[in-house]
């Protein structure tokens, strides 16, 4: 196959050697950058957002597209499946990160380690007696897939309730119970901690409006790791006061402009589209890469 690669592949050139066994490769660092080839020369490609800037109806000869990301929000899918095209996800691939940056900055809130950071600055030696314990709180995780998963198994170690609302309800021993979107009213006056890792469309666009924050309790975190339009920043912005804080990776607008009130926001640990990055990923995505074009092939 006729393989374009590109940069959101970020050590692809290490795994070259093998799949040049296979495939006549090209490859384009930049995906904004001018093609490589003529379009017609493609036949697959390894991609990110390669299409939101050269239009997927230039290659007229694609058959194959394999993603790095998760998910399939800049891929135009209904062309994808008019034309019978196959297309793979990175699913699995970023979830051990993410979790783990969602316990890490719940932790930072929890710990006042903002409080200690500034007077380690400033060579102050203050106590606080205002730090909170992760066991026994019970979390609610929006969105019940691969990292929603990995983010319950770490928070149920900690002792932690973990509760799911899932799309689909099925058996998974990772959480404590799993309740359909619809159940999302009833479960989160009870969380001190909401963890959103379900993907964005037009029915969980802003599914976290004004309404649904101020039902939070009061002192709850809030962790966005999926997709920034989950929520409704300027809602979330007003609720903030009431709330323990927020960990958001992930905005409506990114980069963050620099006037949003966000970047000031005292029990806000904000991160710029960061969580997923792990040392761990590479292997990982070629785990998923190799035996998709090998089926394919």
């Amino acid at each position: 196959m006729r393989l374009l690669i590109t940069g959101a592949w970020q050590n692809a050139r290490d795994f070259f050697p093998e799949l040049e066994k296979r495939h006549e490769i090209l490859f384009l660092q930049q995906e904004r950058d001018p093609l490589p080839c003529d379009p017609s020369w493609v036949e697959g490609v390894v991609c990110n957002g390669l299409f939101l800037y050269h239009p997927i109806e230039s290659f007229p000869n694609l058959r194959y597209i394999q993603l790095t990301s998760a998910g399939f929000d800049r891929v135009p899918m209904s062309y994808v499946q008019a034309q019978g095209i196959e297309v793979h996800n990175a699913r699995g691939v970023y979830s051990v990160p993410m979790a783990e940056f969602a316990v890490a900055g719940v932790l930072q809130l929890y710990k006042q380690s903002r409080f200690f950071f500034e007077n380690q600055k400033r060579h102050k030696w203050e106590k606080h007696r205002g730090l909170l314990e992760l066991c026994g709180k019970t979390v609610l995780i929006l969105g019940c897939g691969n990292v929603g998963t990995e983010c319950a198994r770490r928070f149920a170690a900690f002792g932690c309730r973990v509760l799911g609302v899932n799309r689909t309800v099925r058996e998974n021993p990772a959480f404590a119970s799993i309740a359909p979107l619809s159940a999302l009213d009833e479960h989160l006056p009870e969380a001190d901690v909401v963890i959103l890792t379900l993907g964005l469309d037009n029915s969980t666009f802003h599914i976290l409006d004004a309404a649904r924050l101020g039902r939070m309790k009061p002192g709850a975190v809030l962790v966005n790791l999926a997709r920034g339009a989950l929520v409704d920043t300027a809602a979330l912005e007003a609720a903030l006061p009431r709330l323990g804080g927020a960990v958001l990776d992930v905005f409506e607008e990114e980069p963050l402009p620099a006037s949003s009130p966000l970047w000031d926001a005292e029990n806000v640990i904000l991160t710029p589209h960061n969580s997923f990055v792990g040392d761990g990923n590479g292997e990982r995505l070629w785990q998923v890469i190799l035996p998709n074009l090998k089926y394919y092939l």
